[in-house]
Formats: C-alpha cells, sequence, structure tokens
C-alpha cells in the first residue's frame, strides 16, 4: 500500500499549504468543524493510540528483560505525560514570549522552537504512514481522516499564535517533514522501541492540542459537535 501511503501523504501536505484558505475555520463562534475535528483526535488517540501502546509496552518489556525490569520496562505511559507536558511548556513559552513584545507576537527564537518541535511530531507521523501495519485500506484511511482533521485544527492553533511568520516558513517546514518522515520510512527502518517512545510523545501532544483548541470560553466550542465527532469516529473504528 506504498502508492496510497504517499497520497495521503500528499493530502497532509497540502492541508499545511492550503489550510489558510479555509475562510470557516476564523469564525466566533468556533466553527463546528474544528469542534468535530477535535472529537476525531480524541477519539483516535484513546481507542487506537493508547491501545496501540500497549502493544509497544509489551516489546519495552520484552527488550529490558529481567535485569533492567522496573521504571522503563513498566512506563511506556510516562512518555506520553512527558509529550502532554513538553506541548503545554511550549504553548507556555510562546505566550510569555508575546507578552513581553509590543506586537504581541512571539520572538524569532520561539517561533523556530515551536516549529522545530512540530516538524519532529510531523516527521514522526509521516513515517508512521508508510511503516505502521494498518489493517487494510481502511484502517490507513482512518488513520488519515484522524490525522487531517488534527493537522487543520494544529494549523489554526500556530498561525493564530505566529501570525504572518507561520504562513511565511512555519507550514512549508511542516509539510516538508511529513514527506521527509515518509521517506525515511520508505528507505528503512526505525527500531520498534524509538517509534513507541516517539509514538507515546505524540499522544500526549494530540491530548494536549486537542484540549488547548477546545477549552478556553472565548472559542465557544460546540460540545454537540465535539461528542459526534468523537462519537461517529469512534463507531468506525470499534466496528470497521
Amino acid at each position: 500500500m506504498e502508492w496510497l501511503s504517499f497520497l495521503f501523504v500528499i493530502g497532509f501536505i497540502l492541508i499545511h499549504l492550503f489550510s489558510k484558505n479555509m475562510k470557516f475555520l476564523r469564525a466566533v463562534p468556533r466553527s463546528r468543524f474544528l469542534s468535530i475535528a477535535g472529537g476525531v483526535s480524541v477519539a483516535y488517540v484513546f481507542l487506537h493510540l493508547l491501545p496501540e501502546l500497549g502493544e509497544f509496552q509489551e516489546a519495552v518489556h520484552k527488550e529490558f528483560g529481567a535485569p533492567g525490569e522496573g521504571f522503563l520496562s513498566n512506563h511506556i505511559y510516562l512518555a506520553a505525560m512527558v509529550g502532554l507536558v513538553l506541548f503545554y511548556g511550549l504553548e507556555q513559552m510562546v505566550k510569555n514570549s508575546k507578552c513581553k513584545t509590543a506586537e504581541g507576537q512571539s520572538t524569532a527564537g520561539v517561533f523556530w522552537i515551536h516549529i522545530a518541535s512540530f516538524a519532529i511530531y510531523n516527521g514522526v507521523i509521516g513515517y508512521l504512514m508508510i511503516r505502521e501495519e494498518f489493517e487494510g485500506t481502511v484502517g490507513m484511511s482512518l488513520f488519515f481522516i484522524a490525522l487531517g482533521v488534527h493537522f487543520i485544527t494544529n494549523d489554526k492553533g500556530l498561525r493564530t499564535a505566529h501570525k504572518g511568520e507561520y504562513d511565511r516558513y512555519g507550514r512549508w517546514l511542516l509539510a516538508a517533514a511529513i514527506a521527509a518522515g515518509w521517506a525515511i520510512g520508505w528507505l528503512t527502518e526505525v527500531h520498534e522501541l524509538i517509534i513507541a517512545f516517539l509514538m507515546a510523545l505524540i499522544a500526549g501532544g494530540i491530548i494536549l492540542n486537542v484540549l488547548k483548541e477546545e477549552l478556553p470560553e472565548e472559542r465557544e466550542s460546540s460540545l454537540g459537535a465535539f461528542v459526534a465527532g468523537l462519537s461517529v469516529y469512534s463507531i468506525l473504528l470499534l466496528f470497521l
């Protein structure tokens, strides 16, 4: 299914490059699509990504064996928590940087640190697009849908945080990171344990980014749309 994974990677790239043209995303009250996207992302994390981390946990347990059994062999989920804290720290860094500038915009250094972290995030997703063991075309399509709507939400948040800098540089770097991750997966296979911990970090990052976009009161998010997105995608995951 390499050809299909390549097409989906192109789809991810197009989302980053052209999400700024989705005018409905700028609406307040918040676009119902973004609340649906948040629900889809949460369903993906809890019904697919976290159970998969459980499988990786077994691989970590076997790798470290009896002598090293303990901390690392039982704490793959600690990496997910670290991912959440890491991305929360990045958000706080951006917020503090914006407060210190007259233009209300983050400094160049903070911008590049923030974008670099999301580039790594995107690179791993690009790698998984070709190396993940999906359950056929449907499984890969569900992965694309979940991460595609998540990217749209992320783009909106990053564009709000960094304004013109994101469109000039950020979106291109994130698009290139997805392509680079896919190319690495096509050329070689990274050790399973490295991918396990990177996936755990991403799981924490997805949870933080979804909650960050859904919870603030000024966003006027739609609970109904959020629950609808979560419910429909959950049903697809459970039955397909």
